[in-house]
């Protein structure tokens, strides 16, 4: 079965960045748009951004103009570049198909933004 790798994660202080990676094997990557996801505890795993499978980006109203998705389509790798870091940007974050596929959740990466 094929999963999604995510990393870059880490530990940042507010205001920081980090850019996160997520290593897809799909066959259909290049045809799908992807997403970038996240979970903070105690809450339900939200999708933050979006990026079609020609490129265009959609951003929710939390992190617009501050993250940045983009793709590979040749290495099927997505991309998600998060400046201006606050601590509330704090969570596990996952990347997927957009809509989400439920066979393709991973392990996700924690984010941490904190002083």
């Amino acid at each position: 079965q094929v999963q999604l790798v995510e990393s870059g994660g880490g530990l940042v202080q507010p205001g920081g960045s980090l850019r996160l990676s997520c290593a897809a094997p799909l066959r259909q990557f290049t045809t799908t748009a992807m997403g970038w996801y996240r979970q903070a505890p105690g809450k339900e795993r939200e999708l933050i951004t979006f990026i079609t499978r020609g490129g265009g980006a959609n951003y929710g109203d939390s992190v617009k103009g501050r993250f940045t998705i983009s793709r590979d389509n040749d290495k099927k790798t997505l991309y998600l570049q998060m400046n201006s870091l606050k601590p509330e940007d704090t969570a596990v974050y996952y990347c997927n198909q957009y809509p989400p596929n439920k066979i393709y959740w991973g392990q996700g990466t924690q984010v941490t933004v904190s002083s």
